[in-house]
């Protein structure tokens, strides 16, 4: 028999159901409501095939795609195994998504069906017409369970529980090539309308992170983040599998069992994004707050005001790192370079910063941080049926970030904001994490984000600071005791000119905040929102 591609999900999952079948490589906590749930490699294996079968039966052909829309449950694993076998396409959907924006990305991706949980059944019924083209739904029961509509409500709807009655035949896996695509992730569309990255199956498998990551046969990885976004896919499922490492992942992020999840299961890694640090942080000192197994947290961008005092806290130490679903990776490891920096490109790699015309800027000065491989160009990024964004994003050889940062003067990188995001304030430019770090110490918040707005001055370029704030439950915030608090610890121009106070800040299943939630919401006299006296 030929040798399989161990950079082929599938052939991986073979090989280890064959070797360490019993080994539990993932285990689905039940967030101490419902039992835990098990995969190990020959489960993922069995259950991957009656996934790629139940696909295959449907009519779906190689290249055709179809949409899975859940939290964190363990069917999402083996239908990745399956759609790998299938040499299908599944379209992995924010549980959360609704309405014009679930629509367009079914339609968008053409998809021609969707693996649903219960939990997200109203979602499809309220766009289930403007999505013509899908032909079939398959329901997971949960004990989470419907909300307002069950499955016999939807047209076109059977219960996902039959597919596991099937016998666990082997399927002859479809893929013609490692490049063929496995799934199609879309971007948050926090600027546009969302797009869709076409990653192959070769992506999937390549070793290249595990092994810059300072991991050893004892450790164990956690993730909350939803398997729906590249992060909790790449850095802690993938890992998990190709290394061997058991991983525990949560249905979602929950900031307040954080630490009792990774005493419970002796986890001692796990991947935390810019978003979650303030959030984790923003909750009450507890005194065993530094008593957990966490060896080091996976970070991408973790602010470099709280840098310090989140390993002094919480007793860990930051591996930073820098990198997008569509490529290019810089990494900073344990103790080594400038606090706040996002570190280098590793051997093989070369990233730089560059100004509108493509020059390289001199240390300290802003610019797009692009990068490449040093034996060529950029691969292409592919964006679904967009080749106008596809050809834009590696223009000139270089993969284009759409990032704005800048270089001290031993090459080190640093971000400094999202291009069009940067937040201007009376001339100078705010780092947001400054001031999120100073009101996430104040007693009564537990979240806290920094966004701009258009200058009530109307100053071109200009934007007045808001701070979205969401109490602590049964707390009621006093504004004047938070601008107090900030007028004590951050300079002028990094008060904040609004507070606005809301029941939570709205997130992508990354847990990045969404802006434009808050904006629509944000008004100067509007409700909630409070200026300096």
């Amino acid at each position: 028999m030929a040798e399989r591609d161990a950079h082929i999900l599938a052939n991986f999952i073979a090989d280890c159901a064959e070797k360490r079948p019993d080994l539990d490589i993932v285990t689905f906590e039940g967030g101490g409501r419902f039992e835990d749930e098990i995969r190990t490699y020959a489960d993922l294996w069995q259950n991957g095939n009656r996934v790629a079968a139940e696909l295959i039966a449907r009519g779906l052909a190689p290249g055709d795609r179809f949409a899975v829309l859940m939290r964190n449950h363990p069917e999402f694993v083996d239908i990745m195994v399956g759609t790998c076998i299938s040499a299908c396409v599944f379209v992995p959907i924010d549980p959360r998504t609704r309405g014009a924006k679930l629509a367009y990305t079914l339609n968008n991706s053409d998809c021609k069906g969707i693996i649903c949980a219960d939990h997200c059944l109203d979602q499809v019924v309220e766009i289930r017409e403007q999505v013509p083209q899908v032909q079939w739904i398959l329901v997971l029961g949960t004990e989470d369970g419907p909300g307002q509509h069950a499955m016999a409500d939807v047209p076109g709807a059977s219960d996902m529980a039959a597919l596991y009655d099937r016998p666990a035949d082997i399927v002859e896996n479809r893929l013609s090539s490692p490049l063929d695509p496995l799934e199609i992730v879309y971007t948050s569309g926090t600027t546009g309308d969302p797009k869709g990255v076409v990653f192959q199956n070769a992506r999937y498998g390549n070793p290249f992170l595990r092994r810059i990551l300072p991991l050893g046969a004892d450790d164990r990885l956690y993730t909350g983040l939803s398997l729906t976004h590249g992060n909790a896919q790449m850095i802690t499922l993938a890992t998990s599998l190709y290394a061997g490492l058991p991983c525990v992942i949560s249905r979602r992020f929950t900031k307040s069992r954080l630490w009792d999840i990774t005493r419970k299961y002796g986890s001692t890694v796990f991947n935390l994004l810019g978003g979650m640090t303030s959030a984790i942080y923003s909750e009450p000192e507890r005194d065993d707050d530094g008593d957990n197994p966490v060896r080091f947290v996976l970070s991408a961008g973790m602010p470099a005001t709280l840098w310090e005092k989140f390993e002094q806290r919480f007793n860990l130490r930051v591996f930073e790192f820098y990198g997008a679903v569509e490529g290019g990776l810089a990494y900073k490891p344990i103790d080594v370079g400038p606090i706040g920096s996002f570190g280098k490109a590793p051997e093989g790699m070369e990233m730089k910063i560059v100004d509108e015309v493509g020059n390289e800027c001199p240390p300290g000065v802003l610019g797009e941080i692009i990068s490449r491989p040093r034996q060529g160009p950029a691969p292409e990024v592919e964006y679904f049926k967009n080749p106008d964004a596809s050809d834009k994003k590696t223009k000139g050889g270089w993969l284009r970030s759409g990032d704005v940062g800048h270089a001290d003067a031993d090459g080190w990188l640093f971000f400094d904001y999202r291009k069009g995001g940067g937040i201007r304030h009376n001339g100078d430019f705010v780092n947001p994490g400054f001031v999120e770090q100073v009101i996430a110490e104040h007693p009564q918040i537990t979240d806290v984000f920094v966004y701009g707005v258009e200058a009530a001055s109307g100053a071109p370029g200009e934007r007045d600071v808001v701070a979205a704030i969401v109490p602590l439950p049964g707390e009621t915030i006093d504004p004047s005791s938070v601008f107090a608090a900030c007028r004590a610890g951050l300079e002028g121009n990094f008060v904040p000119s609004y507070l606005q106070v809301v029941d939570e800040i709205p997130k992508t299943a990354s847990e990045k905040p969404q802006e434009r939630f808050l904006l629509d919401r944000f008004a100067p006299d509007g409700e909630g929102v409070y200026a300096e006296a």
